[in-house]
């Protein structure tokens, strides 16, 4: 069995709302891990819309999703520490779905994740926005198991695929984005070939993108095959090729090294749905005061709560985490006094973030 690792607080989702909350908890003393089930933090933001402007962040006129995602990691990094030698944070797990949820005895909950991870901790926050966001497939059972199909264009992955003929299925922003970054390693590290496949040769990108990949196109850079994959050949659990069925009705077969799938991301409410916290619509009814949902310790905040007169904006899922954060620490230390402390004035909320009075 996995080793199990205690913990005062887990947040379930590492958005703009999750990043959020490990910082307002750490202000208050409270050490926290963060799950998510995509590979880098931001949520939404990033998986969404990671270079389109934001406008309604409190003194920060204009942003992208990923400048704010980085913005709040920053802030937060002196609660979720780098290990000098490896360069991670060991509180952060990415790319992890939580699987299991079980509360003890004692008040506390187990969390175990579909990777292994076991996290015992005080007090769970769910931040997951609308849901875990999962990639969408290209619903063919002969991919599933094999080991050249990818959903991330991660750096593991850009690295392995030098020197081999790539296929990414998509339309998208994440597709163009994907052509645009493996066109644009040096010659060592780039791939022999890349073959952009979507169902129509008309691509729902931003208009930037949709020019940059089509100006490749055009170069012979990049090659477009149009249709839908119908069927894969598979040998040794590694996908050889794509059978497509062209707007003529023709199959034809791609020949293929790596599989590159980035059609987008889904959510899914997941394994939450289980956990016997009361929902409406999807969304987990929490107390306006504390943002506890009908389970003692488990709290929502952002996009995953609802209550009476609840606004789905990043504003109000700050504030959500500020009172979640008050409402957990004075649950888990009823003896103990919470006066509210400033971080202009207070030597104790200076220390816990590392700096220097005046500064």
């Amino acid at each position: 069995m996995p080793l199990m690792v205690d913990t005062d607080a887990v947040v379930i989702g590492a958005g703009p709302v999750g990043l959020f909350q490990v910082f307002q908890l750490g202000l208050l003393g409270l050490k926290a891990h963060l799950i998510d089930v995509l590979p880098e933090v931001g949520g939404q933001c990033v998986a969404l819309y990671p270079d389109k402007p934001i406008y309604d962040v409190p003194g920060v006129p204009l942003c992208t999703g990923r400048d704010l995602a980085q913005l709040l990691l920053t802030q937060a990094r002196p609660f979720l520490p780098l290990d000098p030698v490896s360069g991670g944070c060991e509180q952060i797990h990415l790319g992890q779905l939580v699987s299991q949820l079980q509360a003890e005895a004692d008040g506390r909950f187990v969390v175990e994740t579909d990777q292994g991870l076991r996290l015992r901790a005080r007090a769970l926050f769910v931040a997951a926005g609308a849901g875990a966001f999962v990639p969408r497939t290209l619903n063919l059972p002969a991919l599933e198991g094999a080991v050249n199909v990818s959903y991330h264009l991660d750096d593991a992955t850009v690295a392995s695929l030098s020197g081999q003929h790539v296929v990414i299925s998509g339309g998208g922003d994440e597709a163009m984005g994907a052509v645009l970054a493996l066109a644009a390693l040096p010659a060592d590290r780039r791939p022999q070939a890349v073959t952009l496949l979507h169902r129509r040769d008309q691509f729902q990108a931003e208009p930037a993108l949709d020019a940059q990949v089509r100006s490749l196109l055009a170069s012979q850079q990049v090659g477009l095959v149009v249709g839908m994959p119908t069927d894969a050949a598979v040998q040794d659990g590694r996908v050889t090729a794509l059978s497509v069925l062209g707007p003529d009705s023709v199959a034809r077969d791609v020949p293929l090294d790596h599989l590159l799938v980035r059609q987008g991301m889904s959510p899914k409410l997941g394994p939450l749905s289980q956990w016997g916290l009361d929902l409406e619509r999807k969304q987990v009814s929490v107390s306006a005061a504390t943002f506890e949902s009908s389970t003692r310790g488990i709290y929502a905040v952002g996009d995953i709560n609802t209550y009476p007169g609840k606004k789905r904006l990043l504003l109000c899922g700050f504030h959500e985490a500020t009172l979640a954060a008050h409402a957990a620490a004075a649950a888990l230390n009823p003896e103990s006094p919470q006066h509210l402390l400033y971080t202009t004035t207070s030597p104790l909320l200076h220390q816990r973030l590392g700096v220097h009075q005046g500064h």
